[in-house]
């Protein structure tokens, strides 16, 4: 992921629901580790799903794009597929800037 992916223009009428969207976000990358680890793709498929309306209404693109990855690497029953996106998904949360404009 290039670094300007890592930079999320936001709506600053939305800012004070900001901490809560990444505290979302957490928890949803918790429940996607504990679901591939406990060999429930279909889980993995679902939260992939909102995570792809969910990203873009926000303004965080690539959260869609890697829920995405995670719907599609469930539906093929790819688990690597899915424990790289994983990884990438913790590196987004984890590097993430938020400018509110």
């Amino acid at each position: 992921m290039s670094a300007d992916k890592y930079t999320a223009i936001v709506d600053k009428d939305i800012a004070d629901l900001i901490p809560m969207f990444f505290k979302n976000r957490k928890t949803e990358l918790e429940a996607l580790r504990a679901a591939l680890a406990s060999g429930d793709l279909e889980q993995v498929r679902r939260v992939g799903h909102r995570m792809k309306g969910v990203g873009n209404s926000y303004g965080f693109a690539p959260i869609s794009d890697i829920g995405k990855m995670f719907e599609d690497c469930a539906k093929a029953n790819d688990a690597a597929g899915i424990g790289a996106s994983l990884a990438e998904y913790a590196d987004y949360l984890e590097k993430v800037k938020v400018v509110y404009e």
